[in-house]
């Protein structure tokens, strides 16, 4: 049997602090927002004040000595770290009742979240609490309504250490410790299940990393994910990422081979529909990182890359920009290779906050000496962005076109005789004829004709004529 003892300990004071704390849960920007409701839900449940003595033999002493005469506890000056236990005090005579019989040092260590919970205080520059003396530092940090910007933790741990961070910095300075707070899940075992050595189910990250980058790894936990939903973590999607980020190093050798013009040329309606579709990303991309989540916009990013700019844009002007038979005019083929950097440095410079080194490597490669985290993250241009929505109609025709072929056991250079398409991509014309090696390419609403195969795209009619 177990018996539990009572015992005196030190608090502080937590309870008459509650409905200042709700007032600061409103204050603060969550991401994500329910996380707010972990935070309220813990302060609510609170029947007690903070319990900051523990009867440990490691920890951060408590800085008291006892008179052995009348029993006061007596404190230093504040300043340096003491060790009651084993020092003698800095002072001779009791406080209280001015006795030199002699004192007996504190043998209680602090909670571990007593030092945990200033760390605010630490980064900040707090005058008194670090070596490093930055008074105006300090100053224009807690002239603001919150301390500091952002406190990224786990969910695990918000009834500890962001409850009493909050606690303290209210008790301290009269405010948030926080502006933004940023709760994350935990990395499971791909089944859900928490990982334990004795489950044998701990994944240890470094060999992960070393097969297959950090890059790799950092974009699978953007992308596996929504903020504050747990990690299910499972190897093989972190090689899936992998393969997105050669596919990347290889987009780019592939651009590499065209020279970036200096000046922007007369843009096809090719060009313009990938650039607005870029512009969305980019928008997209902006909210997801400034919302401190970063799963809606790297999945857009991989989506965008891999099955629209390289799988259907790159492949609609490669004959452009190639133009080895003269089909295209100069400033078309120029206006290729601009558009095809262009997408290329924005994308890279979208990734760069996820994946560091690989950006970072092509960017120096083909752009600059310098490095691409100190370039300006894109921002959209409203104005490139098309009112008509080409992108399904664009995409689904292209798969139909390849899956035509497919059926027929062709290679995708073997031309097609005819091919009627909706008036909506007539203005891709030259683009799809050379992509597809159509022979006669047409455009109907209403396409008629015999010995054609009909298909679907966007709710569209299509008619191919292999031969």
């Amino acid at each position: 049997p177990i018996e539990y003892v009572a015992m005196k300990e030190y608090y502080l004071k937590m309870l008459d602090f509650v409905p200042q704390l709700r007032e600061i849960a409103e204050k603060v920007e969550w991401h994500p927002p329910s996380a707010k409701y972990l935070w309220l839900n813990w302060i609510n449940s609170l029947t007690m004040d903070w319990p900051i003595s523990r009867r440990r033999y490691y920890g951060t002493e408590i800085p008291i000595w006892y008179c052995k005469k009348c029993g006061a506890p007596n404190l230093p000056e504040p300043g340096k770290y003491y060790k009651p236990w084993m020092e003698q005090p800095p002072f001779n005579k009791c406080a209280k009742c001015g006795g030199s019989d002699g004192f007996i040092g504190e043998t209680r260590t602090f909670d571990t979240w007593v030092d945990s919970s200033i760390s605010p205080l630490f980064i900040s520059l707090y005058p008194g609490n670090v070596k490093e003396s930055n008074e105006s530092f300090f100053k224009k940090l807690s002239s603001r309504p919150y301390l500091c910007d952002l406190r990224p933790q786990g969910k695990d741990i918000v009834g500890t250490w962001l409850n009493y961070t909050m606690l303290r910095i209210l008790q301290i300075l009269d405010k948030p410790a926080f502006k933004h707070v940023w709760i994350s899940g935990h990395v499971v075992d791909k089944d859900g299940r928490k990982m334990s050595k004795s489950l044998g189910n701990i994944v240890y990250p470094e060999p992960v990393v070393a097969k297959y980058g950090a890059d790799a790894v950092r974009l699978y936990a953007s992308m596996i994910a929504s903020l504050g939903d747990d990690v299910r973590f499972d190897e093989s999607k972190v090689a899936g990422v992998a393969r997105f980020l050669q596919k990347l190093w290889n987009i780019a050798r592939f651009i590499s081979n065209f020279p970036e013009p200096t000046e922007v040329f007369s843009l096809t309606e090719t060009d313009k529909w990938i650039l607005s579709e870029l512009n969305k990303l980019i928008r997209k991309v902006d909210e997801s990182y400034s919302s401190f989540d970063f799963h809606p916009g790297t999945v857009a990013l991989y989506n965008f890359t891999w099955n629209v700019f390289a799988s259907h844009y790159v492949e609609m002007v490669k004959a452009r920009a190639y133009n080895r038979n003269g089909t295209f005019s100069e400033s078309e083929q120029k206006a290729a290779h601009w558009t095809l950097h262009f997408c290329l440095k924005t994308i890279l410079k979208l990734l760069a906050p996820v994946t560091p080194f690989i950006t970072d490597a092509i960017w120096r490669q083909l752009y600059s000496r310098e490095s691409i985290h100190k370039e300006k993250f894109p921002e959209a241009d409203p104005s490139m962005i098309l009112e008509e929505d080409y992108t399904p109609l664009i995409l689904e025709t292209n798969s139909v076109l390849w899956k035509v072929k497919k059926n027929a056991g062709l290679s995708l250079k073997v031309p097609l005789k005819t091919v009627i398409l909706p008036k909506k991509l007539e203005a891709f014309a030259m683009d799809l004829r050379e992509m597809h090696n159509i022979e006669e390419l047409q455009f109907s609403d209403e396409p008629k004709g015999n010995g054609f195969e009909e298909f679907q795209a966007d709710g569209k009619r299509i008619l191919v004529a292999v031969n």
